[in-house]
């Protein structure tokens, strides 16, 4: 019998204001909604918290000490799970949108992997499977939409939004 495994998904992002700013405020405003939404969606295993303090997500978990350099790690049973979540929900909005609220990053900045059940990845395990995937390039350690052929939204809507 083979080991049930998961997937974790790691997406980090520089907010081009500090979190109390007018410029992010919208961003901030929606983030308990669009997380109860991926919290309440099928497939949904666990997310790293903040504080729990409403309209903070996780933003106090920055990187590298940065605190507009903030982290969403989550884990889902399954690819389609976390895809109808990023693009079949109020996700999507908020993704088309991620320019008015992100600066772009020139480097990768999202990671998948296989996790056994069970298991909550850490912060440092994410970024470590992120930076493996830009230096060695997608592979069964660290990957992308791209690399898993049961992914098919992505291809659909990421490429829509981005048209919009």
């Amino acid at each position: 019998m083979s080991e049930q495994r998961h997937l974790a998904q790691l997406n980090i992002g520089r907010l081009v204001a500090p979190t109390d700013d007018p410029r992010v405020a919208e961003f901030m405003a929606a983030l308990d909604r669009v997380n109860g939404i991926g919290k309440r969606s099928p497939g949904f295993v666990w997310m790293m918290e903040g504080s729990g303090e409403p309209g903070r997500g996780n933003t106090e978990t920055c990187i590298a000490g940065d605190p507009q350099l903030v982290s969403n790690l989550t884990v889902w049973t399954d690819v389609a799970s976390l895809e109808a979540f990023v693009w079949n929900t109020v996700h999507r909005q908020f993704y088309a949108r991620r320019a008015e609220w992100f600066q772009v990053l020139g480097a990768q900045h999202f990671v998948m992997w296989w996790v056994a059940a069970g298991h909550r990845p850490t912060l440092d395990e994410g970024l470590a499977r992120l930076e493996h995937m830009k230096t060695h390039g997608a592979s069964e350690h660290a990957f992308g939409w791209d690399w898993l052929a049961e992914a098919q939204l992505w291809k659909q809507r990421s490429c829509a939004v981005a048209a919009e």
